[in-house]
């Protein structure tokens, strides 16, 4: 089992930026693809982005597609999602989470593990 700690959230002013980190424990990491899922109050969790265990492919939510970027180090277990020109609907807690399967999915149902959450709060 993979186990996986987010950081990097906070409060910030629409049109900044956040970068957050999801740091894996475990031998597999370079093996699994990840993702970023997030959930606003009273919503129910949603996709945000993924990328493959190599980092050759990715895929975004069209509500962040060209403003947020995931990508991974795993030479360091970490994967990033670096979050431009933000917008107060994109407050919510963000998820990190990781699949065995190598490839890309949008599906929450086809990841194994997952960290506790990091809270994103964009003022207007």
């Amino acid at each position: 089992q993979v186990q996986l700690v987010e950081s990097g959230g906070g409060l910030v002013q629409a049109g900044g930026s956040l970068r957050l980190s999801c740091a894996a424990s475990g031998r597999t990491f370079s093996n699994n693809a990840m993702g970023w899922f997030r959930q606003a109050p009273g919503k129910e969790r949603e996709f945000v982005a993924t990328i493959n265990w190599s980092g050759s492919s990715t895929s975004y939510a069209d509500s962040v597609k060209g403003r947020f970027t995931i990508s991974r180090d795993n030479a360091k277990n970490t994967v990033y999602l670096q979050m431009n020109s933000l917008k107060p609907e994109d407050t919510a807690v963000y998820y990190c989470a990781g699949r065995r399967g190598g490839g890309t999915s949008r599906w929450e149902g086809s990841y194994d593990d997952w960290g506790q959450g990091t809270q994103v709060t964009v003022s207007s």
